[in-house]
């Protein structure tokens, strides 16, 4: 896989296209540097611990995580969008993410679904497609 390929702007992805090749890869990439920024910068895990409270802070947002989020935020966006749009859900629903903890585990439910069998707003199915005709898809009338 190119890394121009990376980049999705419409239509629509399976399961295991989504999980393998960008969620999973993008995850590792995102531990990996942040591993590298501790081993790297010193950035360490410390805990404290008060007569009131407990608290732990993990210092790992260093260079090398911002420079891999900033590379890889379109491609985990584009690829959560067309997840979003296999399973008929428009783009929108990625705002769910930002309520607290439940918005994220919202959209992970959202990205195991099966996608619809049927051709949606955002395209046909992705996959076998033999069983439909090529006139019924104009490519030019699929949502954004």
């Amino acid at each position: 896989m190119s890394l121009g390929s990376w980049y999705l702007s419409r239509g629509r992805i399976d399961r295991p296209t989504f999980w393998l090749k960008y969620f999973l890869p993008l995850a590792v990439l995102g531990i990996v540097a942040s591993v590298l920024d501790v081993a790297l910068f010193g950035g360490e895990a410390t805990a404290t611990t008060t007569s009131t409270s407990a608290s732990v802070s993990f210092d790992t947002g260093g260079p090398i995580t911002l420079v891999v989020t900033l590379l890889t935020l379109v491609p985990s966006i584009s690829s959560a969008v067309t997840r979003l749009h296999d399973t008929g859900r428009s783009a929108w629903w990625l705002l769910i993410a930002l309520v607290p903890i439940a918005g994220f585990i919202v959209l992970i439910v959202f990205w195991a679904l099966a996608g619809d069998a049927q051709p949606n707003k955002y395209g046909p199915p992705t996959g076998n497609t033999r069983g439909y005709p090529d006139p019924g898809y104009p490519q030019a009338s699929y949502g954004v």
